[in-house]
């Protein structure tokens, strides 16, 4: 390779470094938000859950960011089939992490509306639900930058304990409105809560399933 053939390959190489790092930040970004929003309604906070619903915005404008960034490289570097992988993944990768910070923003919402009485009942299965999926982030992320196929393909299980959970938060709280109709705009928002950590969990599992096709070339879904 001469020597203008390899200053173009080292500096695609950085643009694809500082990709991945980005990558990496935006699920951070991301499931500070999740965490925030949470504890905001753990504690009924109202000013910290308008917080998270303003910094959405840092993550879709990192979204767009690397929406541009990869566009760019593919029309300017023709990437053979292994860098092609990482950049389309790199792609969807960014929208799930987009749409896991949304559903930070609709717990934040949830929380605002359910700061102006007493919370129905106290707070477990939600938090759980939440110390799961910042597992799953965790490990996604790990998984994507270490190019590690089993450890992307592990988050199948935890996202289905996510999914029981729900299931058995909108069990709970079909219990309270039946026996209290009052009750229902409570536990209504409540499951709505669980729903979002439910869908972030979801998101989570496609990052999963893009790793795996980084690794091996195959898509294919973790949970069927």
């Amino acid at each position: 390779m001469s020597g203008g053939g390899r200053h173009i390959r080292e500096a695609y190489d950085e643009a694809l470094r500082r990709l991945e790092e980005d990558v990496v930040r935006m699920g951070s970004l991301a499931g500070d938000l999740i965490h925030r929003a949470v504890e905001a309604l753990k504690k009924q906070d109202v000013q910290a859950a308008e917080a998270v619903i303003a910094e959405d915005d840092v993550v879709d404008r990192l979204h767009l960011d690397l929406e541009e960034r990869v566009a760019k490289l593919l029309a300017t570097q023709q990437p053979m089939a292994g860098d092609l992988r990482v950049l389309m993944s790199v792609l969807a990768i960014s929208i799930d992490l987009e749409r896991m910070a949304d559903h930070a923003e609709g717990i934040a919402k949830a929380t605002k509306r359910l700061s102006r009485e007493p919370l129905l009942k106290p707070l477990v299965d939600i938090p759980y639900m939440e110390r799961l999926v910042q597992e799953m982030l965790q490990d996604a992320l790990q998984a994507f930058v270490g190019r590690d196929a089993a450890l992307a393909q592990s988050l199948a299980q935890k996202d289905d304990l996510v999914d029981a959970l729900r299931t058995q938060v909108f069990r709970e709280l079909l219990t309270y409105m039946v026996e209290d109709p009052r009750t229902i705009s409570r536990a209504l928002d409540l499951i709505l809560v669980a729903q979002h950590l439910e869908r972030a969990a979801d998101h989570l599992t496609n990052v999963a399933e893009r790793v795996v096709y980084i690794v091996t070339g195959e898509l294919r879904e973790l949970n069927v």
